[in-house]
């Protein structure tokens, strides 16, 4: 992958859901997630919603597949624990899920409220039955975001990519 491809990445990760036929994006604004929700939002074949927790976005999946459409839940690793209960939902009901979470509570990380539920978020989303994958690098990301449509969408499996503090920098405030 070239230097470019590299630095572009959230572009390419646009790309890589919309030949998945992602129809639905739902997220709660998040700097780590800021330029693909750019994308999502100025794409007319794409239907964004902004969620006030993130819980909603389980929910808002769950119509989506029910209504034909796949789509994709955007959120921070803090968010990840606003969705425990709601997860039982997805583990129940069986449908397809495909989260990709920027993590927080890591690398270079100035917030120690961020640290307990960044610790967690992996071992969170095991317990409840979602398989999960972590990318450090924007190629891991790339790669994994192929993989991850297919196991959601044709296996219907709950998956989360968690996305590294490193690999997105250092929180400027």
């Amino acid at each position: 992958m070239t230097d470019a491809a590299i630095e572009n990445w959230p572009a390419r990760l646009h790309q890589i859901l919309k030949q998945a036929n992602i129809r639905q994006m739902a997220y709660v604004p998040d700097a780590g997630h800021s330029k693909l929700i750019e994308l999502f939002l100025a794409d007319p074949d794409v239907i964004s919603t902004v969620l006030t927790t993130e819980e909603e976005g389980i929910g808002l999946t769950a119509g989506a597949w029910l209504g034909g459409q796949r789509s994709v839940l955007l959120m921070q690793s803090s968010g990840v624990g606003n969705c425990i209960n709601m997860l039982s939902l997805a583990a129940m009901s069986r449908f397809p899920l495909l989260m990709l979470v920027t993590m927080r509570g890591e690398w270079a990380e100035f917030n120690p409220w961020q640290v307990p539920m960044g610790r967690a978020t992996g071992t969170s989303l095991h317990a409840m039955g979602v398989h999960c994958l972590r990318a450090d690098t924007p190629e891991d990301l790339l790669d994994m975001a192929e993989s991850s449509c297919t196991f959601a969408f044709e296996a219907e499996q709950q998956i989360a990519i968690l996305i590294s503090q490193r690999m997105l920098g250092k929180k400027k405030w």
